[in-house]
């Protein structure tokens, strides 16, 4: 394998084929690999355990991966599902999967072994059961250094300020991350969907945090068609996960692209009919008029709304998955615990942690150490406990490790 290229601030980007390095940290033991069953699971499979039973969040990882673009995807209020586009066999098996086609299980990231795997490959093991946020190296408290990208980010601007680094030092050229659609007036609205940003202005057009649905994926599509080929991801957990595991399984080549990952720290987002359904029916807010909000125990729309009323509008996806802490991305971030100007930072990976050091240096970020606020680490692991509650026993066991088991009556 050719070595990577060297680029800005000393960062080396992932290698053309990342499925293939895996790293082994100190101390780790590697046995001799055993040769592994041949994949043969299929669309079949894949609608049977995951689309229909429940675990499939909507990530649309099968989506970008299906060679043959017979997946569909809806992306609206009750729906944010894959489905077959093809009629051939019915709803619940593939043409192309009956002639050996597996991409869409392979990019799966709740499909069987889904996180042993993602963490074999980002970190040499797999997780302990006391690591319930997954593998990390450190936990920082960051916001950004430009007054302009802190102001119109989210808690500190943490994501927008990354993504615009590594654009303008020339790390990656787009970012799979979600806009906002234009209300009549031509102000942005709170519908979210989908979008490349490759400059400083798509980035902060699309910052903050909506708490509605956008599968980020899906824009890889918009950025192969503008001949992009070094791309940040963000997304929620379930999304970050994507990436890890088509390089674990070798879906081939459209998991190249994505160098780097941000993950979000998600207990659940909701369908977009949150909007019309409480918000304004109840508390006479129209989306046109909320300018802000954010989730600190309440749902906060610059009036507080109760949070316990906004779970009737939790999306299906949500339901099962068992990751908060965005365990397989390379840096995961949230505003959780009591400083709201900053954002809680797990740094993960080596790249993760290159990219934050490389931004310290260039003035780009200001940092704090995670135990200025041990009650946000402390909620992170807690949520992070809870979210893997929801994984139900009849899957595969991994993502409930550590999870004290019910005794018996």
């Amino acid at each position: 394998m050719a070595a990577p290229a060297p680029v800005a601030q000393g960062i080396e980007q992932r290698p053309p084929e990342p499925c293939a390095q895996v790293r082994i940290l100190p101390g780790a033991h590697a046995p001799a690999p055993a040769k592994k069953p041949r994949w043969t699971y299929q669309w079949k499979e894949l609608h049977d355990e995951v689309i229909t039973s429940g675990l499939c969040t909507g990530c649309a990882g099968c989506v970008i991966a299906c060679p043959h673009h017979v997946i569909g995807y809806t992306h609206e209020p009750g729906a944010y599902k894959p489905f077959h586009l093809e009629e051939e066999l019915g709803a619940d098996d593939c043409v192309h999967g009956v002639k050996g086609c597996t991409s869409c299980t392979r990019a799966c990231p709740r499909f069987r072994m889904w996180e042993p795997e993602a963490d074999m490959h980002l970190f040499g093991r797999e997780r302990d059961p006391d690591e319930m946020s997954g593998i990390y190296s450190d936990i920082l408290l960051t916001r950004a250094s430009d007054d302009f990208v802190y102001e119109v980010g989210q808690d500190g601007g943490l994501v927008s300020a990354i993504l615009i680094w590594c654009m303008e030092n020339d790390i990656i050229d787009g970012a799979l991350t979600s806009g906002v659609e234009s209300l009549p007036s031509g102000e942005p609205g709170w519908k979210a969907f989908p979008m490349v940003a490759t400059n400083r202005d798509e980035v902060l057009r699309g910052a903050g945090s909506r708490y509605t649905y956008s599968a980020n994926p899906i824009a890889f599509e918009e950025a192969r068609e503008k001949g992009l080929d070094r791309l940040a991801l963000v997304g929620m957990s379930c999304q970050t996960s994507v990436g890890p595991v088509m390089w674990h399984r070798k879906v081939g080549k459209v998991s190249k692209p994505i160098k780097l990952n941000i993950g979000l720290l998600c207990s659940k987002s909701f369908d977009d009919s949150l909007f019309d359904e409480l918000f304004e029916v109840k508390y006479g807010l129209p989306k046109e008029q909320i300018s802000k909000m954010n989730i600190k125990g309440v749902f906060q729309i610059w009036t507080k709304v109760n949070l316990k009323e906004c779970h009737a509008w939790t999306r299906e996806g949500c339901n099962l998955c068992p990751d908060f802490a965005a365990e397989h991305a390379d840096i995961s971030t949230g505003g959780i615990g009591d400083l709201s100007d900053w954002t809680l930072t797990i740094v993960r990976t080596e790249l993760g942690r290159a990219v934050i050091d490389a931004m310290v240096r260039d003035g780009a970020i200001e940092i704090r150490p995670g135990d200025d606020d041990p009650g946000a680490i402390a909620l992170m692991h807690r949520l992070s406990a809870k979210s893997r509650e929801r994984w139900p026993r009849w899957a595969d066991g991994a993502a409930r490790l550590g999870l004290p088991e019910r005794r018996s009556a």
